[in-house]
């Protein structure tokens, strides 16, 4: 069985997998994984999906099932090293008791997610195990939708009865997760993903190390998301920082809009919504967003009951029921000689009325207020009443930016970050083509050139290399030596196997040329081609001597 590392299915003798187009003559850069390790004596491992400062996912092949899962492995960047082509994990000798500490509290806060395999927003973690001094996890694989191309895909923003049934599980799998210890920290647009079946599933799940400054990590804070005290070295974080990113990724999907980040909502705390939009949702959804997205937690919601409750119209509803049977139960407790007014009505009755009364009069008077320039909901969140979002930026950013390695070689890219404390480089898994930067050239970075710097240590940069153009001229090796030929079409990206055959013309060792091609001819990178190499003149037939 040949199995295509791009997407674990079956490739035959192919290089190029006719399923998915990934070149398997490539190699997984280190200190990732080889392609082709086999963790556990089961599962193959393949290309790798995403990075974080702690951990590392990867499509994985299982012998036994016959399924292609998900393989997470603990590989902290900065505690470890890994040469190219190794599976070992090296640890920092210095790092050695740090390392130890940080990959037990990885291994349990996945036997906690293994415990709460019923609850449909988590994953579904299938095995744990310890190997090449690290540790691995392995996860089901599930045909998703990002979450963000979903919210694209629905004119930009959900509705209201189309967000709810998707987020309220999610608000049950956090309260879960935190009353086992853990937490998951990073809930945000990028890490929420829809199912076939139309249900959120949540990803990027890491251990509260890697998800706050001041720790061995080096952290992955997403912006706008991201609770401010996640800014803050060492702060211990709780169910009130991810009811800070569950209220901002509700957000994104009510308006299509992030809140600003967490640094600058410190200096200007309003959150930005169009009147449209308030109008369009309910009020009690729009209060819930203020109050879970308060910038100081002592004023922020405090729990996911009351998460759940501000979320929902029973609350309210139930505060109406409470005070009719309070003010009821008050008076029919009074004395049978007050029994009747002077109108013949009881004191119940007249409770009653008035409650209902003044219900609807206070919905006559919030609608007033609510559809007309007088916004209370606006207001609160600090906004104008203006039909358009404003912008975030309304003074022109002075302070630090992201540096530019686009245009510049791989190893010079990694020389210069080597005098930027703080950065940290990671190559993505895959190099990719390029017909107008040469092969090891940085083509692309996130975040981008020129992007704001609003944090002070392990900004984590990824680059993308340049493989050269997709199509490669072979070289003239007419006359050269086989190693001479071999190393020129080495330099293409092409891969060479030598036939022999005499010749009178050229020496023994010497290159005839193309079996099948001559020079000038374009074939596609990786391509192995076949060299005519002379054997020397052909042998003369010693019976003709005679």
């Amino acid at each position: 069985m040949s199995l295509c590392m791009g997407c674990m299915q079956e490739k035959g003798e192919n290089v190029i997998c006719p399923s998915c187009g990934f070149d398997n003559s490539e190699k997984q850069q280190a200190p990732f994984l080889p392609y082709g390790t086999v963790l556990m004596n089961r599962y193959i491992v393949g290309a790798g999906i995403d990075n974080n400062g702690e951990s590392t996912r990867y499509l994985c092949y299982d012998k036994q099932t016959g399924e292609v899962l998900i393989v997470c492995e603990f590989l902290p960047i900065g505690l470890i090293g890994r040469g190219q082509g190794e599976t070992q994990v090296k640890v920092n000798y210095e790092d050695r008791n740090v390392y130890n500490k940080l990959k037990d509290d990885f291994i349990n806060y996945y036997k906690v997610l293994s415990e709460l395999r019923e609850l449909s927003a988590l994953l579904n973690v299938h095995n744990i195990f310890e190997e090449y001094n690290t540790a691995y996890v392995i996860e089901e694989n599930e045909d998703l939708i990002p979450f963000e191309e979903y919210v694209q895909r629905s004119n930009g923003n959900l509705e209201w009865d189309i967000a709810r049934p998707l987020f309220m599980p999610v608000i049950s799998a956090l309260e879960a997760l935190h009353k086992r210890g853990v937490g998951h920290y990073a809930i945000s647009p990028k890490n929420m993903f829809i199912t076939a079946s139309g249900k959120i599933k949540i990803s990027g799940f890491a251990t509260e190390n890697e998800r706050k400054r001041g720790t061995p990590l080096k952290s992955q804070l997403f912006s706008g998301a991201a609770a401010p005290e996640q800014y803050e070295r060492n702060f211990p974080l709780d169910d009130i920082t991810d009811i800070y990113g569950f209220c901002a990724t509700l957000f994104f999907a009510l308006t299509g809009n992030m809140p600003k980040s967490a640094p600058d909502r410190l200096k200007d705390s309003r959150l930005l919504m169009s009147t449209t939009t308030v109008k369009r949702l309910p009020p009690h959804v729009v209060s819930a967003l203020a109050n879970g997205l308060q910038v100081e937690r002592e004023n922020r919601i405090t729990d996911f009951d009351e998460l759940r409750s501000q979320l929902s119209v029973a609350h309210t509803a139930k505060a109406i029921q409470d005070e009719i049977s309070r003010t009821a139960s008050m008076n029919i407790s009074r004395s049978a000689d007050d029994k009747k007014t002077q109108n013949g009505m009881s004191p119940a009755t007249i409770t009653i009325i008035s409650v209902i009364a003044t219900v609807l009069v206070l919905g006559i008077v919030f609608a007033l207020l609510f559809f007309n320039n007088i916004n209370p909901f606006m207001n609160m969140l600090g906004g104008d009443t203006s039909a358009t979002v404003e912008s975030t930026a309304s003074t022109e950013w002075t302070g630090p930016t992201i540096p530019s390695y686009i245009g510049k070689t791989y190893e010079e890219v990694m020389k210069e970050a080597e005098g930027q404390p703080g950065i940290t480089i990671l190559r993505n898994f895959t190099d990719e083509y390029s017909d107008e930067y040469k092969e090891g050239v940085v083509i692309s970075q996130s975040p981008t050139a020129g992007s704001k710097v609003t944090q002070e240590d392990n900004l984590i940069i990824s680059v993308t290399v340049s493989k050269g153009p997709k199509m490669r001229e072979l070289p003239a090796i007419e006359g050269l030596t086989i190693d001479q030929a071999a190393a020129a079409i080495a330099d293409q990206g092409l891969l060479a196997t030598a036939e022999y055959q005499y010749s009178d013309k050229y020496a023994e060792g010497r290159v005839i040329g193309y079996k099948s091609q001559q020079k000038g001819d374009t074939v596609e990178y990786g391509t192995n081609v076949i060299v005519i190499v002379s054997r020397g003149k052909e042998p003369q037939d010693s019976s003709n001597n005679n």
